[in-house]
C-alpha cells in the first residue's frame, strides 16, 4: 500500500559521506553499482596502491595510540611491518621492496613528530546536519594549533601516500576536507578552517586556509549534489524501468575508467580507458640514491601569514625512492 505524503512536509535528511557524494560527481553508474546494486555487481581484484595506503595509514594511526615512551620511529616501522597488506602485488617480492620501502617512510615521517603533541582526535568521526544533509566521515588526524589570536585552532590532517603530485588546488577544492572541517568545527566548538595534505612519499605539506565563505560554499555545493543523489535513489526504489537507469544512471567515461573496480560490467568504460593491472597504480621504484627524498614535520601555527605550500627539509634519500609521481 503506497504510503500518502503530505505537501509541504520536510524531505528526509540525505545520509551520506563525502565520498558518496564525490562518487555520483564522478560517476552516476559507479554510485548505483557500489550504493544501490543488491546484490552489488563482483568488484575487480584489489588494488596495490590501496593497500599501500591502507597500510601506512593504519600505521600512522597505531602510532599515535601507543603509550608516550613506545611512540619512536622504530615502533611506526614496526607497525607498519605488521600490519601490511599483502594484496594487489604483482609478486610477494613486489610486494616486499614496497613494504620496505613504506616502512622507512613511516620512520622517517615520525622521526620529525613531537610525539608527545597530542592530536585532538586520530581516525576522528565527526558528523554535521544541514537542512538537507546528514554527513559524516572520518579524520585521519585532527590537530590542535596556536592560532593567530592566541588562541588554538583545529587543522585536519590528511595523510597522503600515493604518487599523484598535489597542489595547493587538491587542498582547496576538496569537498571532504571542507566537509570535514565544518564537521570538527561543530561538534568540538572551535575554529576548525585550514585543511592539510601530508604526502609522505616527497614531504610535502599542502595547506589550505578556508574562510567561512569557502566553506559554505563547499557546504552549498555537498547539498545541491546531495539532492541530485537523493532523486537517484529514489526513482531506484521505486522501480525504475530498465529502460531508463542508464538515464538515470548514465556512464561518465574518461581515462580514469580504467581504474574501477565495476570496470567488467561497463562496456562504455571498457571502450574509454585501458584496464589497469591491479599493481599499475603503484609508483616506480628506483635503487637507493636516485632521488632525494624530503620528510615531513608538523606545521606549526604563528603570529605570521601561514604559508599554502611548505617543502620542509631534504632527508636522506629513501631506500626505494619514487622515479615519477604523475597519476
Amino acid at each position: 500500500m503506497e504510503q500518502l505524503g503530505f505537501e509541504g512536509m520536510p524531505r528526509r535528511l540525505y545520509t551520506c559521506t563525502p565520498t558518496r557524494l564525490t562518487t555520483w560527481l564522478d560517476c552516476p553508474r559507479r554510485y548505483r553499482m557500489n550504493y544501490l546494486d543488491r546484490p552489488a555487481p563482483q568488484k575487480g581484484p584489489p588494488w596495490g596502491h590501496n593497500s599501500l595506503g591502507a597500510s601506512v595509514h593504519n600505521a600512522l594511526a597505531g602510532w599515535w595510540r601507543l603509550p608516550l615512551p613506545r611512540r619512536t620511529a622504530p615502533a611506526a616501522g614496526a607497525l607498519l611491518q605488521q600490519g601490511w597488506i599483502n594484496e594487489g602485488f604483482a609478486s610477494d617480492d613486489q610486494s616486499a621492496k614496497y613494504r620496505d620501502w613504506a616502512r622507512q617512510m613511516v620512520e622517517e615521517y615520525t622521526a620529525r613528530l613531537d610525539p608527545a603533541d597530542e592530536p585532538v582526535g586520530v581516525e576522528r568521526t565527526v558528523a554535521t546536519r544541514t537542512d538537507v544533509i546528514a554527513v559524516s566521515g572520518r579524520i585521519d588526524r585532527l590537530d590542535a594549533r596556536p592560532s593567530e589570536d592566541g588562541g588554538t585552532e583545529l587543522v585536519v590532517v590528511d595523510y597522503k601516500a600515493g604518487r599523484h603530485v598535489l597542489t595547493v588546488d587538491d587542498a582547496r577544492s576538496s569537498l571532504a576536507l571542507a566537509i570535514y572541517a565544518i564537521a570538527a568545527g561543530r561538534v568540538l566548538r572551535r575554529d576548525c578552517r585550514r585543511v592539510e595534505l601530508h604526502h609522505l612519499p616527497t614531504g610535502q605539506i599542502i595547506g589550505w586556509d578556508h574562510t567561512p565563505e569557502s566553506l559554505d560554499r563547499h557546504l552549498r555545493r555537498a547539498e545541491s549534489v546531495a539532492v541530485e543523489c537523493a532523486d537517484a535513489d529514489e526513482a531506484w526504489r521505486g522501480s525504475l524501468d530498465a529502460d531508463r537507469v542508464d538515464e538515470v544512471f548514465p556512464p561518465r567515461t574518461s581515462p580514469g575508467c580504467g581504474w574501477c573496480d565495476f570496470l567488467r560490467h561497463c562496456p562504455e568504460g571498457q571502450t574509454a580507458a585501458v584496464s589497469r593491472r591491479p599493481w599499475d597504480g603503484l609508483a616506480e621504484l628506483l635503487s637507493v640514491g636516485a632521488l632525494p627524498a624530503c620528510g615531513v614535520r608538523r606545521v606549526q601555527s604563528g603570529p605570521w601569514r601561514r604559508p599554502r605550500t611548505t617543502r620542509l627539509y631534504t632527508a636522506a634519500p629513501l631506500a626505494y625512492p619514487l622515479r615519477h609521481l604523475t597519476s
